[in-house]
């Protein structure tokens, strides 16, 4: 059964916007009280959160669909949906996101880092929002928005100061045993490492990690064996160790070959040149070890490696070098700059920029992309005469229209808003008046500006009393 998981692909879908309500507040005595539905709830986001007690990405490799809730709609009496609820997702600390196409979208490192993967979805305004000294009783409110639905790819790169490789059996596994408090899987086949082992090693005041690579062997690069699966793990690490063995009861291996054979494929990896190395000489308690270890040393030496000499099993050379390597990593601590704090970039949009861009696809079809266009399409009950009338206002308030006009647009003309795959499309005219002139003025109820049947009735019994009474005044006696 699978236990460790460093690579899924993960489908993300944040919360629907919920809409708003189109309602008319009622009352005995009081039928048309003015509009009063109120505002949707706001979809709810995925969001990537690094967490330190999570270190593998095997619950997304079983659930790979997540998705957030959605807002609630709004109700009468100005009573507002309910926003819906984030969806927290853990990470191991070190995982790369990257998109469909391979870009990588964040570097989570760091206990509490986060990442909007998804983003919910806006609530649509209800009628009463929607309402203004022109538009006293909208008919319509604002349909909520979809929430963000992509694909993404979970990377895990370990994050560890020294990255311990070597072919299998060479002795990493029992190594990081005795270096540290780990408790690896020890066989004496191949492959018996299958996910990366960590460690935490104290070496005077230093205190840093060290990770067991899975071995690697000839074309790990390209695929063979497990190399390919895990080289990834070696790329935030300070120091490369290598582990060779000088006891191999291969004849066809020796241990300056073996070394060469994995610097070649981390040559192949790429970025791991500037890397500091060192090379340890594995199970010098063997009396054929150990003579091969004091042959190949010089050579070793001679090529500017440092070479240290010890054994697992009988604990020889450990101390020196735990040192060795506390002291890599602490002069690569020291030479790194010191982080400063993020800065917040508030980069406004030009005063003459219009928020969209008209194109020509076509002798007699044109297209409208914008963030703000295509959000007010989104939100817009197609359904509803009025609803359309005020697209169309905003649309031509916002410089749509006069964009067309000046593309070459003639009446009759097609014209999208949106992408190819998901747009709107009409037969433009240039007045966009989309058929809500019926409704007057657009978003105009004429209900508020006739008179109430009993306000009416009132000023008709005044008017009968006035007139009595001015024939009442007329009225002379002989």
């Amino acid at each position: 059964m699978t236990t460790f998981v460093d690579r899924v692909e993960l489908n993300v879908a944040a919360g629907n916007g919920g809409h708003g309500c189109a309602s008319v507040h009622r009352e005995k005595f009081k039928p048309l009280g003015g509009p009063d539905g109120g505002n949707g709830g706001r979809g709810g986001d995925v969001i990537l959160v690094v967490d330190q007690d999570v270190t593998t990405l095997l619950d997304y490799h079983h659930h790979p669909h997540r998705k957030a809730t959605n807002g609630q709609p709004g109700a009468g009496d100005n009573r507002e949906g309910k926003n819906g609820k984030d969806l927290i997702l853990p990470v191991p600390d070190g995982t790369v996101v990257l998109d469909r196409n391979g870009e990588v979208l964040a570097d989570m490192v760091g206990q509490g880092t986060t990442f909007v993967a998804g983003q919910g979805g806006r609530g649509g305004l209800g009628n009463a929002a929607l309402a203004s000294a022109r538009r006293k009783a909208p008919g319509f409110a604002l349909l909520g928005e979809p929430g963000e639905a992509r694909d993404i790819v979970l990377e895990l790169k370990t994050v560890a100061d020294v990255a311990l490789v070597g072919y299998p059996s060479a002795g990493k596994s029992s190594l990081i045993s005795v270096l540290s408090a780990a408790k690896p899987k020890i066989a004496d086949y191949p492959f018996t490492t299958l996910v990366p082992n960590l460690g935490v090693v104290t070496a005077g005041s230093t205190v840093y990690t060290i990770a067991d690579v899975p071995g690697l062997i000839p074309g790990a690069s390209q695929g063979k064996g497990l190399g390919l699966e895990f080289l990834r793990h070696v790329e935030r690490c300070e120091v490369l160790v290598h582990v060779l063995d000088t006891a191999t009861l291969e004849s066809h291996r020796d241990p300056v070959s073996d070394l060469d054979v994995i610097e070649e494929e981390l040559a192949q990896y790429g970025g791991l040149e500037n890397r500091p190395r060192v090379v340890v000489l594995n199970k010098v308690d063997i009396p054929d070890g150990k003579d091969l270890a004091d042959m190949i040393r010089p050579d070793l030496e001679a090529r500017g490696y440092r070479v240290l000499e010890v054994s697992a099993v009988a604990h020889l050379g450990l101390k020196e070098l735990s040192y060795a390597l506390a002291d890599i990593v602490a002069k690569a601590r020291a030479a790194k700059p010191v982080q400063e704090a993020t800065r917040i970039v508030i980069r406004p949009k030009a005063v003459d920029d219009a928020g969209f861009a008209v194109t020509q696809e076509g002798e007699e079809f044109f297209r409208v992309r914008g963030e703000k266009p295509e959000r007010w399409v989104r939100q817009t009950d197609f359904s509803n005469d009025e609803a359309v009338g005020y697209l169309a206002d905003r649309l031509s308030r916002l410089g749509v229209e006069d964009a067309l006009l000046k593309a070459g647009a003639r009446a009759g003309d097609g014209v999208a808003i949106g992408p190819e795959d998901n747009a709107v499309v009409f037969d433009w005219e240039p007045t966009m008046s989309a058929g809500a002139e019926m409704l007057g003025r657009r978003g105009e109820d004429h209900r508020f500006e006739a008179p109430r049947p009993a306000a009416q009735r009132r000023r008709d019994r005044d008017a009968e009393r006035d007139e009595a009474t001015e024939e009442y005044e007329g009225f002379r006696p002989f």
